[in-house]
């Protein structure tokens, strides 16, 4: 971790105790390793439960990294994969403790910031836990999607102020407001050019391309 030199900034605004949800723009695998390792208590991230069933030795070996990681499977066969991560945050908001979520809902495919899912919403409210705005730079360029050995250069992140919300959260209007407020704050953090479609929407495209 000390190779790489992280500057962070507005690390105080993690509260040290109570539910708390740490909002971030994703730009690589690594944002996953970096940003935790500052933060002064545990990350729980949410993870596709196939994440932690894959057989044989990379199976296994992809189910301890996810572990070390801090992430907790999402099992989606009960229902709408949303809804099962929705009462997982939720459950691990009621015992207090401090969520990870990247609301583009993957990572950016060429290091422009993308629409919010609104599940970070309605966490938000039915919760009541602040969220914590973050925005992560160069972890693109130190583990570019696809490579395993990261480049060493510095790391940064900026932790914002902790934003509140309330409301119905049944109100789809006023949760893609809120998660409106969140992604235009992690865009004056991190000066990323804003898209608004989704990220998986513009990885599809960029792959029917890729075929043609």
């Amino acid at each position: 971790m000390l190779a790489f030199r992280p500057k962070v900034k507005g690390l105080r605004n993690v509260p040290a105790s109570g539910p708390v949800i740490i909002a971030s723009n994703h730009l690589s695998f690594s944002d996953s390793i970096f940003m935790p390792l500052v933060v002064p208590r545990k990350v729980t991230f949410l993870a596709k439960s196939e994440y932690f069933t894959s057989p044989g030795p990379k199976g296994l070996l992809k189910k301890l990294t996810f572990i070390a990681l801090g992430q907790v499977p999402v099992d989606r066969s009960g229902g709408r994969r949303s809804e099962a991560a929705l009462i997982t945050g939720l459950q691990v908001l009621a015992e207090g403790e401090c969520l990870g979520i990247y609301p583009e809902g993957t990572r950016s495919p060429d290091g422009r910031l993308y629409k919010g899912r609104s599940g970070i919403a309605r966490l938000a409210i039915e919760s009541g836990a602040p969220i914590i705005p973050v925005a992560m730079f160069n972890t693109e360029k130190i583990q570019p999607t696809g490579k395993v050995i990261p480049k060493i250069m510095r790391v940064k992140m900026i932790f914002g102020e902790p934003m509140y919300f309330e409301g119905d959260s049944a109100d789809l209007l006023h949760l893609r407001d809120v998660t409106d407020q969140i992604m235009k704050k992690i865009q004056e953090m991190s000066g990323q050019e804003y898209v608004d479609i989704y990220a998986s929407r513009k990885k599809d495209e960029l792959k029917d391309e890729s075929e043609y």
